[in-house]
C-alpha cells in the first residue's frame, strides 16, 4: 500500500485536469475535447503539477499545516508555469478555467492525500517491529539512530541483543520466546549471528510463524536505503549496475541529462549576469571557479562552479556548511545551489550526469581510497550534480562523512534506474525549495 501511495498524486492530477477540461469543453466552450495538440498541452500541465508536487514532497509530508502550504505552493507554481508557457507561445493553449480550476481543486486534494499517506506510514511503523541481533551494543545504538534519522520505511527497534546474549545452546528456545514476547515482526541478523547454528535454527522456527528474517545488510538496504560497509565482502558488490550493463537505461539517462542541461543553460544565462554584477560589490574576482575532480573510471576532469570564495581561499581544507570564508552573498549562492549551475556544461560534455555519486577532488580520492574499503567502486559510473547520498546524508566535511556517504552510493549503484533518478531529482528540488540542503 505504501508503494502504491506514490501513484496517488499523478492519478489525482490526471483525473482533476481531465475532468475540468471535459467540463469546459462540454458546458462552457462547446467544442470537441479530443485533439492531439490539445492533449499534448494537457499532458504538459499534468507533468508540471506532478513535478511541482514531487519537488515539494507531496504526499510524504507529515504535518497538516506543512501539507497545506506545500499543496498551495505546488498548485501556484504549476499554474504560474503554465501561464508563462502560454505567454511565451502567445497563444492560450489551455483555457484559463482549466488551469486555475484544476489548481484550486488540487490544493485540498493534495492536502488530503498527504494526510492519508501519513496514516499509511503510521500504520506501517506499527507493523514493522524490529528485533536485532548484532555483534556489539554500539551497532544496536547505531541502527536505532539510523531508523530515527532517515528511514525509507518507518519502523521501530523493539529490542536489540548482542550475539553473545542469545548464542544459546542445543535445544535453546530463548530467541523465539523473546521475539514473540516483543511481538517482533522482523528479525535482523548480522554476519556473526548468521554463523551461529542455534540462532539460525530458532530463526527458522520464527520464519515458519510469519516473522520476516533479514540479514543486517538486507535490512539496511530495504529499510534505510544504504549498504553497510562493515557487512560487505568484495564479491557481494559484484551486482549488475545499470550504468554499466543496461544500454536502454544509459540512453534514457543520457536523454534526461541533455534535457536537464539545456534547461540549466537557460537558467545560467539569466543568473550569471546578476552574479557578475553582485561580485563587483561582494565577491571580487573571476566569475567561475575551476577545480579538478575524479570522474568515471578514475578519469580526472575540470568541474565548473560559480565562485563563492576569495580566489586565494580555495582548497587546502574541507569546506563546511557555514564556512567562515563565505560572505553573505556567497553563502546564499551555496544554500540555493545556484553556484552549481555551470556544471550543466560538464553534463553536456559527458563528464557529469544529473544524478550520480558526488565527484571528489583527486587528493581526497587518493586519501579516502587507502582508508575506506571498496571506495573505488563509486567511480564505475558517471558522477552527478546530485545523488542518493547527497539527499540522504547531510553535507560531508570529513573522512567519516565520506564513509557514511559511500554506503548510500552503494545503494544507488545496486538500484540504479530511471525511476530512482527521477525520485532523487524530485527530492533534490524539494530540499532546495525548502532550503534544507547544503
Amino acid at each position: 500500500m505504501r508503494a502504491a501511495s506514490r501513484l496517488f498524486v499523478p492519478l489525482a492530477t490526471v483525473i482533476v485536469v481531465t475532468g475540468s477540461g471535459l467540463f469546459h469543453a462540454a458546458f462552457i466552450g462547446h467544442y470537441p475535447f479530443v485533439g492531439w495538440s490539445r492533449l499534448a498541452w494537457y499532458l504538459t500541465y499534468i507533468v508540471l503539477l506532478t513535478g511541482a508536487a514531487e519537488a515539494l514532497g507531496i504526499p510524504n509530508i507529515p504535518r497538516r499545516l506543512n501539507a497545506l502550504g506545500s499543496s498551495v505552493a505546488a498548485a501556484l507554481l504549476a499554474a504560474g508555469g503554465m501561464s508563462f508557457v502560454q505567454l511565451l507561445v502567445a497563444t492560450p493553449v489551455l483555457p484559463r478555467f482549466v488551469v486555475f480550476v484544476s489548481a484550486a481543486v488540487l490544493i485540498p486534494t493534495f492536502t488530503a492525500l498527504c494526510a492519508f499517506t501519513e496514516r499509511i506510514h503510521v500504520r506501517a511503523a506499527g507493523r514493522d517491529r524490529v528485533l536485532v541481533i548484532v555483534d556489539g551494543e554500539d551497532e544496536i545504538l547505531r541502527l536505532q539512530r539510523e531508523i530515527d534519522r532517515a528511514p525509507e520505511r518507518p519502523s521501530m527497534v523493539v529490542a536489540g541483543y548482542t550475539t553473545d546474549e542469545l548464542a544459546g545452546h542445543e535445544g535453546s528456545n530463548d530467541l523465539v520466546e523473546r521475539c514473540l514476547s516483543q511481538a517482533a515482526t522482523v528479525l535482523v541478523l548480522d554476519r556473526v549471528a548468521q554463523e551461529n547454528r542455534w540462532i539460525i535454527a530458532q530463526a527458522g522456527a520464527l520464519h515458519a510463524q510469519g516473522v520476516r528474517i533479514r540479514t543486517l545488510s538486507m535490512f539496511y538496504d530495504q529499510w534505510l536505503g544504504k549498504l553497510p560497509v562493515n557487512e560487505l565482502e568484495r564479491i557481494s558488490l559484484l551486482f549488475d549496475i545499470n550504468g554499466l550493463h543496461s544500454v536502454r537505461y544509459l540512453r534514457a539517462k543520457r536523454t534526461l541529462d541533455i534535457l536537464a542541461a539545456l534547461v540549466g543553460i537557460l537558467a545560467l544565462a539569466v543568473v550569471a549576469p546578476v552574479v557578475l554584477v553582485c561580485n563587483r560589490f561582494a565577491n571580487r574576482g573571476p566569475l567561475f571557479y575551476r577545480q579538478p575532480r575524479v570522474g568515471q573510471h578514475g578519469t580526472e576532469f575540470v568541474i565548473l562552479k560559480l565562485r563563492t570564495m576569495p580566489p586565494d581561499q580555495h582548497g587546502g581544507q574541507w569546506t563546511t556548511v557555514d564556512d567562515p570564508r563565505l560572505g553573505k552573498f556567497c553563502r546564499f549562492l551555496r544554500r540555493s545551489h545556484l553556484d552549481e549551475l555551470p556544471q550543466v556544461l560538464n553534463v553536456l560534455r559527458r563528464e557529469l550526469s544529473v544524478v550520480g555519486p558526488r565527484p571528489e577532488q583527486p587528493r581526497y580520492v587518493s586519501e579516502l581510497g587507502t582508508t575506506i574499503p571498496f571506495y573505488d567502486l563509486r567511480h564505475l559510473v558517471l558522477p552527478g550534480m546530485t545523488g542518493w547520498a547527497q539527499i540522504k546524508y547531510s553535507y560531508g566535511a570529513s573522512a567519516l562523512d565520506s564513509l557514511e556517504k559511500l554506503q548510500y552510493d552503494f545503494f544507488y549503484l545496486r538500484h540504479q534506474s530511471l525511476g530512482l533518478d527521477l525520485r532523487i531529482i524530485g527530492r533534490t528540488a524539494n530540499s532546495v525549495l525548502r532550503r534544507t540542503g547544503r
